[in-house]
């Protein structure tokens, strides 16, 4: 009987015990995820904007002169070198960008081939001293990486010659031609307004008369050119980058 009482006011005390002992027990820690950093977005180049520029090179034009219009007299490559400058606006949708352009160049080209008509004794030389180009220009940008083609109006200067062999004797005559252009290029963007690229241009002349101011019955000259130049541009944007 003393060890049943022992035994039951053991188990009261333990009882009574365990609400105290469970409320000294602190809570169990809150574990939450650590914030994470906000995502880093690339800066993407921005096309968009005036642009002001230089460019130099190589050109080269196909010239064939007929006679009176009607005999072929033989034809000519005028090649030699190009300087120049551009001025232009493009603007930016996504990766697709739309432009316009107009370039002014000095050119040196220049070339002669012996008269085939049999009772001259001549030579034909042409000599192409300047060119222009407005165009409007459609590309594709890859951030910085700009591939392009354009299209527009070309104008060319030229001096046409008729030299006599046998007496040196000359006679010029200057003609300004007007024709189409379509081109290409490739532009890579150094900093957020400097930016290098590479063209080649096609210039479609339209055939003409050139007349002279001796006994010599008009030619026809049919002409085109090839030029391809080295660009640097810079462009007048406020914001060159894109996020």
């Amino acid at each position: 009987m003393k060890n049943l009482l022992l035994v039951t006011a053991s188990i009261v005390a333990f009882g009574a015990a365990v609400p105290a002992f469970a409320a000294d027990l602190a809570p169990p820690p809150v574990y939450t995820k650590a914030p994470q950093p906000a995502p880093v977005v690339a800066a993407i180049y921005d096309w968009s904007g005036y642009y002001l520029g230089i460019n130099g090179g190589w050109g080269s034009g196909r010239n064939t002169w007929d006679y009176a219009g009607v005999q072929p007299d033989g034809s000519h490559d005028a090649s030699g070198a190009t300087v120049g400058g551009q001025i232009g606006h493009r603007w930016q949708s996504g990766q697709v960008v739309f432009g316009v352009e107009g370039q002014g160049n000095w050119a040196d080209f220049s070339g002669s081939n012996l008269s085939q008509v049999v009772f001259m004794d001549l030579t034909n030389r042409t000599k192409t001293d300047a060119f222009g180009l407005i165009t409007g220009q459609i590309g594709y940008a890859v951030n910085n990486v700009l591939l392009y083609a354009k299209g527009g109006v070309a104008v060319a200067g030229s001096t046409y010659q008729v030299k006599s062999t046998l007496t040196d004797q000359h006679v010029n005559t200057d003609n300004l031609r007007w024709g189409a252009a379509v081109g290409a290029g490739l532009e890579v963007g150094l900093t957020p307004n400097w930016s290098v690229g590479l063209e080649y241009d096609h210039l479609f002349m339209q055939n003409g008369n050139v007349s002279f101011t001796d006994a010599f019955a008009p030619y026809r000259v049919r002409q085109d050119f090839d030029v391809l130049t080295a660009r640097i541009n810079y462009r007048f944007a406020p914001v060159a980058l894109r996020y």
